[in-house]
């Protein structure tokens, strides 16, 4: 990864501080109902305030299309943000058409923390037109980008601002280029990548990097079962991509070629319904019933990736293994997820995780908080696992 910029090597005294974050927070009846995101962006507001800067935040909501639609405002995120800082933060409603934003921040004093409306209310955000960059570059002297999540889109407020002024990383922008360049670019071997989800069509990409970067790549949820189905493996009713069967086995021939092994189940948990509490049975991966449905890794394949992560040194994680909202489906994904927490909180194993389901699976298991690093990018980490660049990263190069 290139060098970039950080809190670290600029002056903040005294600035006015264009602050790029992330408030797409699910709301209910006007009420924030999940405040992850907002957390992970008060370290860099607060450090900002105690050394002399003011802060101007941009964020965006949901899509209204360049439109101004009420209830896509992030008014109501004003104050869970205060609650979690400690300080007021004032919202300063702009259709971005108008002068208010100019305003609220041409009378900010040193301290000052404002919120400006949802980016995306502007026509030009998410074409990342060049007027709209150099009007919310003007608003400060300084861009810190704070929102990896957002990176992987080249909008006005992520990626064409940083253009017209000085433009350095954020802490969570920061702690997430670390943990990344730690997972893949310059990890710790052996390097052992569990890739889950429903479909290979989703992670041809993904699949296509990792084989070229790490050592072990074990595959479960719905996609193994088409690798399955590529080796000649009856999956019954499973979920299986078909006419992706060539895919896979070109996808394996080339994990070969460059010493990246494979790992698929060898023994499943099968039921004939998809529904909690349904009647289960495990099998032989090779023996599943013409009316059956892979919805789980079994004992011994869980047993062989737990084998497989005593001698890795680092860990990615994207997907779960099965079906992990219903039980019993849950089992795998729960087991390996707390042993590899486990493995970590010793001091073997630098673990990083992302993605929505797998963020969502890794509390389910009570294994987040012990993981090395989990992000809550989504696709923005998807992306980066596939080797793409991401515009708001790549604005930030030295």
């Amino acid at each position: 990864m290139p060098a970039f910029r950080s809190l670290d090597d600029v002056a903040l005294e005294g600035r006015k501080v264009l602050l790029r974050v992330d408030l797409n927070v699910p709301i209910e009846n006007g009420v924030v109902r999940d405040a992850t995101r907002i957390e992970r962006v008060v370290p860099t507001i607060r450090e900002l305030c105690d050394k002399g800067a003011s802060v101007i935040l941009l964020a965006h909501f949901d899509r209204p299309k360049g439109k101004v639609v009420p209830e896509m405002s992030l008014a109501p995120v004003a104050p869970a943000l205060s609650q979690a800082l400690g300080k007021q933060v004032r919202f300063v409603f702009t259709d971005w058409q108008d002068t208010k934003a100019e305003e609220a921040a041409s009378a900010l004093k040193p301290g000052d923390v404002i919120l400006l409306e949802n980016t995306r209310f502007a026509a030009g955000e998410e074409t990342n037109d060049a007027a709209l960059a150099e009007k919310m570059a003007k608003l400060g002297d300084l861009f810190v980008n704070d929102a990896f999540s957002a990176a992987h889109r080249a909008h006005a407020s992520t990626e064409g601002v940083a253009h017209h002024v000085e433009a350095v990383a954020g802490r969570a922008m920061q702690a997430e280029l670390k943990a990344l360049a730690a997972a893949l670019e310059t990890p710790k071997r052996p390097v052992l990548a569990v890739v889950g989800g429903a479909k290979i069509s989703t992670k041809l990409d993904l699949l296509g990097n990792l084989t070229a970067k790490v050592d072990v790549l074990v595959i479960g949820g719905g996609m193994a079962n088409t690798f399955l189905a590529a080796q000649g493996v009856k999956v019954g009713k499973s979920l299986c991509e078909n006419d992706l069967l060539d895919t896979a086995r070109e996808i394996m021939a080339n994990a070969a070629a460059k010493g990246c092994k494979i790992m698929l189940p060898s023994d499943v948990v099968l039921a004939k319904q998809f529904k909690a509490g349904a009647e289960s049975r495990l099998a032989d991966a090779h023996d599943v019933g013409a009316d059956e449905m892979i919805l789980d890794a079994g004992p011994n394949s869980r047993a062989a990736v737990k084998a497989a992560l005593d001698q890795a040194a680092t860990l990615v994680w994207n997907g779960p293994f099965g079906a992990f909202e219903i039980p019993p489906f849950d089992a795998a994904t729960n087991d390996v997820a707390r042993y590899a927490a486990t493995r970590t909180k010793l001091g073997k194993l630098i673990s990083i995780a992302g993605g929505g389901d797998t963020v969502a699976a890794l509390n389910q298991a009570g294994a987040a908080e012990s993981f090395t690093y989990v992000s809550t990018a989504g696709g923005a980490f998807l992306e980066w696992l596939e080797g793409k660049a991401l515009p708001g990263v790549t604005a930030l190069y030295v």
